[in-house]
């Protein structure tokens, strides 16, 4: 599994310390994007569709594209542009606006989107995101688990070995989701407490040590969720 850290994160001598790690980079925010394009192993550039959802602002398309026009390249790639808590026909403009290799991008997969969306995106693209929307917004809640296993049950019954990554996922390393990447921004965000400060870099190791499982299992009580 590959484990993205949300930036920015200061100051500049703690974001030093993790050079060769792999990044997550917003649109919205990246003021450490020349930093991570000579330091990080790899890069995921994010939309920043949350950013936008929360502001209530528009998304602007054709700055986003320019603004990956020198940065998808090795392995790095983007988010493909989406809308938190819209239909599918929401996803399928963006989508078809969409100019970049479909090995260098992803789309996005709401999960309070149909299933058939899903297996659509299964059969199209090689990676994909999960994004947790609607009913399913809270990351691990008893509700996004139920979908969670419905959706992953679908990937491992497909023909498709997809690249499957988790927005705001690092926390479920430990669970049985199959996820081959997961960003989060809780090293950024959360070194710096005041009543718990802690070291940037040990948290990306312990972090980092964490792996997910290679194949989806469905090992639970007929309906224990926790």
């Amino acid at each position: 599994m590959i484990h993205y850290h949300g930036t920015p994160l200061s100051p500049r001598s703690e974001l030093d310390k993790l050079s060769g790690r792999n990044f997550c980079v917003s649109f919205e925010d990246h003021r450490d994007a020349k930093w991570c394009i000579r330091n990080a192993q790899s890069i995921m550039w994010d939309n920043g569709a949350y950013s936008v959802y929360t502001k209530g602002r528009k998304f602007n398309m054709d700055k986003y594209i320019r603004w990956l026009d020198d940065k998808l390249y090795g392995a790095n790639w983007a988010v493909i542009p989406d809308v938190i808590d819209g239909t599918v026909e929401d996803q399928k403009y963006y989508l078809s606006k969409w100019i970049y290799p479909k090995h260098l991008s992803a789309p996005v997969w709401h999960m309070h989107l149909s299933l058939d969306w899903l297996r659509e995106l299964i059969d199209n693209y090689p990676r994909f995101c999960f994004g947790s929307s609607g009913k399913f917004w809270k990351v691990g809640s008893a509700d996004w688990s139920r979908r969670a296993d419905e959706a992953w049950d679908i990937i491992e019954k497909s023909n498709a070995r997809p690249w499957v990554h988790m927005m705001r996922g690092l926390k479920l390393c430990k669970e049985r989701w199959a996820f081959a990447s997961a960003d989060s921004t809780n090293v950024a965000r959360n070194f710096k407490n005041k009543h718990n400060p802690k070291c940037p870099k040990e948290m990306c190791e312990r972090i980092d040590s964490i792996q997910t499982p290679l194949r989806f299992t469905l090992d639970i009580m007929i309906g224990d969720y926790r």
